[in-house]
């Protein structure tokens, strides 16, 4: 059980995405960053519990073409996504701000 309130889909949704930003464009962040955002403190007492929920979320995120998944530092898919991944803007989303 974590120990605060579990984070909504929306609360990890905007962790992530304010991450990115403060982030800048072209540069990405590990899901990790997000859960320790949303559960500071040791590893065991939340934020890796929490980690497949923010992998949700970014594959929610991606979905909708706000962010990218990467793997080895190239775009993939969100679908069935597996192993380390990173997340940063969507490519179209920079293209944008650039």
């Amino acid at each position: 059980m974590l120990s605060s309130p579990v984070p909504t889909p929306t609360e990890i949704e905007t962790a992530i995405l304010h991450l990115i930003h403060l982030r800048g464009v072209g540069k990405s962040i590990c899901p990790s960053e997000a859960a320790r955002l949303l559960c500071p403190g040791p590893p065991a007492d939340g934020w890796q519990r929490l980690l497949s929920r923010v992998r949700q979320a970014a594959v929610r995120l991606a979905l909708a073409g706000q962010i990218d998944i990467l793997r080895k530092g190239q775009p993939v898919g969100p679908a069935g996504v597996k192993g380390v991944i990173r997340l940063r803007q969507a490519a179209l989303a920079q293209d944008m701000v650039e």
